[in-house]
């Protein structure tokens, strides 16, 4: 990967799918084609994803941990993307205007 295909967030570096899904959490109207793969290349980027037993996801970035349980189908609820725009938010990562 060259360095222009890497942008710094919040001093993480993110390539340009990592940055579309970054970009896609915080789209007004919300999205709802935002899918698990690729918000699950994003977080693998900025902080740890432990896949739990019962299917539910340990996220940790910045220090602060919160569970998500991924829905069966391939996209996140409106709801789900509102709790990732703000676990983001409090680690300093939102996309630049």
């Amino acid at each position: 990967m060259s360095k222009a295909d890497n942008h710094e967030i919040g001093g993480y570096h993110l390539n340009h799918k990592q940055l579309d899904a970054l970009k896609r959490v915080y789209a007004h109207p919300v999205a709802h084609n935002l899918t698990w793969h690729e918000v699950r290349t994003l977080l693998d980027a900025v902080g740890e994803v432990e896949e739990k037993h019962n299917g539910s996801w340990r996220i940790t970035i910045a220090g602060q941990p919160e569970v998500f349980d991924p829905n069966h189908g391939k996209d996140l609820t409106v709801e789900q993307v509102m709790d990732l725009r703000r676990m983001l938010t409090a680690a300093g990562l939102e996309p630049s205007a």
